[in-house]
């Protein structure tokens, strides 16, 4: 009886650890694949903002502000196990997720810049075919005297033309990189009036006009929905104010917000619900023009 009770439990040992082993293969398998995808989306647009990284040195800094800084919160909130645990997971896990958006961020940052710097450029350029120039060598003008990042675009744009891109094609490639409207106007009506004929300095003047009106009115709509996004950063502000004002005129009443099941479940939601109220809050004060 013993015998048999032993090899059932021996079998039962082995069956869990089969299972255990082949879901955590799989569960390897998925990790692996979801972070080299990460890596390479975010190499790919750090790319595209001229900064070359090597794939080892990005997955380092990756795992750093993530696991680095949820290992670290972990090790604040010991003694305290659970606590430090769930902390130590939700700020790794916040740390993995945000670099897409914060790269992403950046990118459309580098983008509105290349578009305001678009304007005296396209001007620029209107000048310098008035006086004889041909495109190439009015874009050559632009790269000397205009900053990053249109000056590392327009230079791309001229390099690829020494090597044999057709300047329609070399155009074509900078509206991928940079997928902004006024940028695909630019290149299209580059690219049209090169086959048809045209005056492209006259055109540059209109697309100069069209760019500069079009700045006006999302000026004036970030001005109006202004005030709305700061009242939600108050409100946004309040509870982790209020937090701040309990805790130190009675630290006691608050404590048991970190000792107590109940208290880490409200503090996890108090931190969801910040989260998804900024992001709404986002959404309602963003209008597309």
């Amino acid at each position: 009886m013993e015998t048999l009770r032993f090899l059932g439990m021996c079998l039962l040992a082995v069956g869990v650890f089969g299972l255990s082993y082949h879901y955590a293969l799989r569960l390897i398998d998925w990790f692996e694949a979801k972070q080299t995808e990460t890596r390479d989306y975010i190499q790919q647009r750090l790319a595209l903002m001229f900064i070359e990284i090597e794939p080892k040195k990005l997955m380092i800094y990756m795992f750093s502000g993530s696991f680095g800084l949820g290992g670290l919160i972990f090790i604040l909130f010991l003694p305290n196990l659970v606590l430090s645990i769930i902390c130590g997971l939700v700020v790794g896990v916040l740390g993995w997720k945000s670099l897409r958006p914060v790269v992403d961020m950046l990118y459309r940052r580098r983008m509105s810049k290349f578009v305001l710097q678009l304007v005296d450029a396209l001007a620029l350029m209107s000048n310098g075919l008035k006086s004889g120039l041909s495109v190439v060598q009015a874009m050559s003008l632009v790269v000397e005297e205009m900053p990053n990042p249109v000056k590392q675009e327009f230079n791309l744009v001229l390099n690829q033309n020494k090597l044999g891109v057709s300047l329609e094609e070399a155009f074509s490639n900078l509206a991928q990189r940079i997928p902004a409207e006024d940028v695909e106007m630019f290149v299209t009506a580059v690219n049209i009036l090169k086959e048809t004929g045209g005056n492209l300095s006259e055109t540059f003047d209109t697309i100069v006009l069209t760019i500069r009106e079009r700045i006006k009115v999302e000026n004036k709509i970030s001005a109006l929905t202004a005030q709305g996004f700061y009242q939600g950063m108050v409100v946004i502000a309040v509870p982790p104010l209020l937090f701040l004002i309990m805790y130190q005129n009675d630290p006691e009443f608050v404590q048991p917000l970190f000792t107590s099941p109940i208290g880490w479940a409200i503090v996890l939601g108090i931190i969801l619900l910040e989260i998804i109220g900024f992001f709404v809050i986002m959404k309602v004060v963003r209008i597309d023009v």
